[in-house]
């Protein structure tokens, strides 16, 4: 019978025990108090409420009772009063709550069962579940990944992540090397209609940091119309027409005051720019020989104006004294695709190619909105630095109009729904994420407004019958 085999530190001398002693209580001390920093960090909600408890329970339960009633009656008239202040204010313990209930208890078997921990000579490696925040429509949940991982491995278990902690979609962000925060959305933020705010005649507008909508954060939807070309994608019905007057709308002052001109071509017959032509400098209501002779016409100013900056400035400014041109047109494949003179068609796309390449810095920009998005009908995508998918048939072009790979970190625009018009996955040059957004609506009446603002004009507006976000007539 073998014997026993004795802790090592039994077999060290008695002086060595007395010095090792105090080392092994001051180690012991230090992981107790990294284990209640670790605590107060994730949840300093939980622990102040915690202390001040114990506090008020010295009082007796009558009185914690008392409190504790006093304090839900609080929170729900406040909640009753002000959801936005309410739900700002309350997301710490929202977060505590997720994080301790929904997270943590189940983060080692969900990333078991993911595949995305990893093993090495018989020992497990786990990613790290740091911080998370949880807002009312979605929680952020950082993550350290596991060493040699890479973030297309967790964009390709996105689906089975948002299932696995109950949410209706999973997108994934890069924070830094080797951190990634998972957004697991559980509600739609952008699901009402965004109404134009007020025009006024002295609002200062930056054509870098046009605002026409919110992004799902709450943040201003921003283009950046000077020094940026744009192309809209989506279905009928999506919500084209809404980008396009949130644009017109946002710059109605500039447009009155004659610093921005506006150029548009219409191929439907001006059943959409035709609702307020004053706010235009030429318009073309077809795709034939004047709307290609005029898109011609723009290619040359492109080129004349850059001649005459030639060796004095490398960028418009509103110091040249000279208008920002803005092209608006509807329906582009109408104009480069679809239309059956193929002379006619040539010339247009380039021009097009023209403007897009080369008005950036004379001055000159481009809003282009288009059905389909494949490479056929718009052959030059990659010209355009800022693209917005509406809603969209097929998953596929998606990528063709935002990038590759977009589709994977959650800009699923083929999934918007159609009762949302005007919800857009925005992608600009530079970033790697995508942005989702929805554009301001601006009403027939409030174009007509639009309309009367622009021409300096005057008159008692009618409002229209009312519609539904559908179209459809509103009771």
């Amino acid at each position: 019978m073998s014997r026993p085999r004795l802790p090592w530190w039994t077999l060290l001398p008695g002086k060595a025990k007395l010095v090792l002693a105090p080392v092994a209580a001051v180690v012991v001390v230090v992981w107790l108090l990294a284990k209640v920093v670790r605590l107060a960090w994730y949840y300093p909600t939980s622990v102040i409420a915690g202390l001040m408890g114990v506090g008020v329970y010295r009082l007796g339960p009558w009185w914690l009772g008392g409190l504790a009633l006093v304090v839900a009656a609080g929170l729900a008239a406040w909640c009753w009063r002000d959801v936005d202040g309410f739900r700002r204010w309350t997301r710490w313990g929202r977060t505590e709550v997720r994080r301790a209930f929904v997270y943590a208890p189940q983060w080692r078997t969900v990333m078991r069962l993911t595949s995305l921990d990893g093993k090495a000579r018989g020992r497990e490696y786990l990613p790290k579940l740091r911080r998370t925040r949880s807002d009312w429509w979605r929680d952020v949940v950082r993550v350290r990944m596991v060493k040699g991982q890479a973030p297309e491995q967790w964009e390709a278990r996105a689906s089975g992540l948002a299932h696995a902690f109950g949410a209706l979609s999973c997108r994934v962000r890069v924070l830094r090397p080797g951190s990634l925060a998972l957004d697991l959305v559980h509600a739609d933020p952008l699901a009402r209609v965004l109404p134009v705010p007020k025009l006024a005649e002295e609002a200062a507008v930056d054509l870098r940091r046009v605002t026409i909508g919110r992004t799902e954060t709450g943040k201003p939807w921003r283009l950046r119309l000077l020094g940026g070309q744009h192309l809209v994608v989506g279905v009928q019905g999506a919500g084209k027409s809404s980008i396009l007057w949130a644009v017109l709308w946002a710059l109605a002052p500039l447009i009155r005051s004659g610093a921005v001109r506006l150029v548009g071509i219409d191929p439907k017959g001006g059943m959409e720019l035709g609702q307020a032509p004053e706010l235009f400098h030429r318009l073309a209501y077809d795709n034939g020989p004047a709307a290609v002779e005029l898109l011609e016409q723009v290619a040359v100013e492109v080129r004349e104006r850059a001649g005459r900056y030639r060796g004095v400035r490398r960028w418009w400014s509103h110091a040249t004294g000279e208008p920002f041109t803005l092209l608006v047109v509807d329906e582009l494949a109408d104009l480069i695709a679809y239309q059956p003179d193929r002379k006619l068609r040539e010339r247009a796309q380039t021009a097009l190619q023209t403007i897009t390449s080369q008005g950036r810095a004379p001055g000159f920009g481009v809003l282009a909105l288009v059905q389909d998005p494949r490479k056929e009908i718009v052959p030059f995508r990659n010209l355009f630095t800022t693209r917005a998918a509406l809603r969209l048939d097929e998953a596929t072009q998606v990528d063709m109009v935002l990038g590759d790979g977009v589709r994977a970190r959650g800009a699923n625009a083929h999934e918007i729904s159609e009762h949302t018009p005007g919800v857009a996955w925005v992608k600009e040059d530079g970033r790697r994420e995508p942005v989702r957004a929805r554009a301001f609506y601006p009403t027939d009446t409030d174009l007509v407004e639009l309309r009367h603002f622009v021409a300096g004009t005057s008159a008692a507006i009618m409002p229209f019958p009312g519609r539904a976000v559908d179209g459809s007539e509103a009771a």
